[in-house]
């Protein structure tokens, strides 16, 4: 059995003054104003940009190195009625990020067509196999590449060889292999472009090149031009920023913000369609596309081929859209069941075999798990157990191909280097990254991972830490407080739903488990009844006497009716003012 940590509960700091002066300023409450000062927000201006994110503050597109290379090297193509390939990924990212540069570039008047790799015959980025083949199918003279392509150094070189140019649009760091020749590169990631950018999706970096393109092409006269609204396309920018996981914060907050707008009344057959299919009823938010939207379009991706997924984005067919998001919806249902097979089967190696002691990094491989799913089990499975994960996947071939994710504050890539002697090749960043190692090698790397996980997390507090952002009485909970925190949105990494905490407060009732696995209870607060529920925490004993709880406040819609519901994040036993 796995052995859970209690969290370890810290307070978001905020200057009293400063957060007395903003709730004065913006009519907040005051738990309100301390959420903004302990998410860094003190200066006014810079309130009011994060409260009203407006498209006037995204940052011009050619500040980005690279940007007027390439913008000019497409537009020429364009005019000459080139052959233009787009070369995508096969994620939401990705896939979002094709269907803009396809969409745009059609509208430009280009003679353009995608190309999506499979995750498990071509893998990630542009490979020279795979350039070859496309060369085949689609004789380009121009491959951009969308998320994607940094690091494809020798397929580059080879379509360079074989006379096309080559641009590259991407947000990832450059692997060990080197940063491609492209022609051009737009990569924030490279350096040498403002904060503000550098944190963008790959669909967020085809998007400013997209702007880039439309502003030169006004400028040569281009009569198409005059015509493209690059808002429209918005809401593709949201989906696919959100399910990147990226933060939302500064210009991806401005896109997001503007694109679920969008969303909430596309005119996307296929949008539409994939939120129909997904049951999502009221206003769609980052919620509904990162637990909802984005698995569905991953789902194709990541059990093999993505072009379900493409195709169903850009369709203006009612009925073939139908048909796509119902492959999509039971391409999701067939991935979470390969998925919860393969924690399922991971978790019972690992808890028969964990010490919080002595395992720090944690490494679990089987035959035959599949690679498009291992991802998604690496991180539940590090959320389990608060380690950083490594699950591999073993082919007939010998070879190991694994996926893996961290924790906040470990940086995984660099603890990977540490084992690079005993690695096929790696690859990724701080939180997330992918391996391949020869399966006689596994137990040795296994060791190692520990071993160099250990000489870090080994002087750690291991517990999980709850960021509280204020401390509020039970009478504070209500709709002027849910409407307050509405004015954050939209939520997401680096802007989470704000986590509010009460002490001394004790259940009406016994604590009842629902659904098998989750936790309810019920307290009186403001002279209301609150129902509070427990995600997960089914298992857990409730503690007798008056509790602290953390939590998110949420507006619950059910049968009809709407009232706010507490999502617990943790509880303890009061502890009479601590913190």
């Amino acid at each position: 059995m796995v052995v859970r940590s209690e969290k370890r509960w810290t307070t978001a700091e905020a200057v009293p003054e400063v957060a007395d002066g903003i709730a004065a300023d913006y009519g907040f409450s005051r738990a309100m104003a301390r959420a903004l000062v302990a998410r860094g927000l003190t200066d006014r201006a810079e309130i009011d940009k994060f409260l009203q994110p407006r498209l006037a503050d995204l940052t011009d597109p050619f500040v980005l190195p690279g940007m007027e290379k390439a913008v000019d090297l497409i537009l020429s193509h364009v005019e000459q009625g080139s052959s233009i390939l787009v070369y995508g990924d096969y994620d939401v990212d990705g896939v979002t990020a094709t269907a803009l540069m396809i969409q745009v570039l059609s509208e430009l008047g280009a003679v353009a067509s995608p190309f999506l790799p499979h995750r498990i015959e071509d893998g990630y980025g542009l490979g020279v196999e795979t350039l070859h083949r496309c060369v085949e199918t689609y004789h380009p003279n121009l491959i951009i590449t969308v998320d994607c392509g940094t690091s494809s150094v020798e397929a580059v070189k080879e379509a360079a060889r074989l006379g096309i140019d080559v641009v590259v649009t991407d947000h990832h760091e450059p692997a060990a292999e080197g940063v491609a020749d492209a022609c051009a590169i737009v990569n924030p990631k490279l350096g040498g472009c403002p904060e503000d950018v550098r944190m963008l999706a790959g669909v967020g970096v085809a998007f400013k090149v997209c702007h880039g393109l439309v502003k030169a092409a006004r400028l040569r006269k281009l009569e198409s031009a005059e015509k493209l609204d690059l808002k429209t396309y918005m809401e593709l920018v949201a989906v696919g920023t959100v399910a990147d996981i990226v933060p939302l914060l500064k210009e991806n907050r401005i896109l997001v913000y503007h694109g679920l707008m969008l969303l909430n009344k596309t005119q996307s057959v296929g949008l539409r369609t994939l939120i129909e299919a997904a049951g999502i009823t009221g206003p769609v938010d980052t919620y509904h596309i990162g637990f909802m939207i984005g698995p569905r379009i991953n789902a194709a991706g990541r059990l093999g081929n993505a072009d379900a997924a493409l195709e169903l984005v850009l369709t203006e067919q009612e009925p073939r859209a139908k048909i796509l998001a119902q492959q999509l919806d039971d391409a999701s249902r067939k991935r979470q069941e390969i998925e919860d097979r393969i924690v399922s089967e991971a978790c019972e190696d690992l808890d028969a075999r964990f010490d919080a002691d002595k395992d720090f990094g944690l490494v679990v491989a089987h035959p035959h798990w599949h690679a498009g799913v291992i991802g998604i089990v690496a991180s539940r499975i590090a959320s389990r157990y608060n380690r950083p994960v490594v699950v591999i996947g073993m082919d007939d071939d010998g070879v190991g191909r694994g996926s893996c994710r961290s924790v906040p504050g470990f940086d995984l890539l660099s603890h990977l280097q540490k084992c690079s002697p005993m690695l096929r090749r790696y690859g990724g960043h701080a939180m997330a990254a992918g391996l391949e190692v020869d399966q006689n090698r596994i137990p040795e790397f296994s060791a190692r991972f520990n071993e160099v996980c250990a000489a870090t997390l080994s002087q750690i507090d291991q517990r999980r830490q709850l960021m509280v952002d204020a401390w509020i009485a039970p009478t504070d909970i209500g709709d002027p407080l849910y409407h307050d925190q509405n004015r954050l949105r939209p939520f997401g990494h680096s802007n989470p739903l704000p986590v509010w905490a009460v002490r001394n407060v004790a259940p009406l009732f016994p604590a009842r488990v629902i659904g098998g696995k989750h936790l309810k209870l019920i307290f009186s607060m403001g002279g209301k009844q609150r129902e509070a529920i427990g995600f997960g925490m089914g298992e857990r004993e409730v503690p007798d006497g008056p509790l602290d709880i953390a939590f998110n406040l949420i507006l619950n819609r059910y049968n009809g009716q709407e009232y706010l519901q507490l999502h617990l994040q943790d509880f303890r036993p009061s502890q009479n003012g601590g913190e």
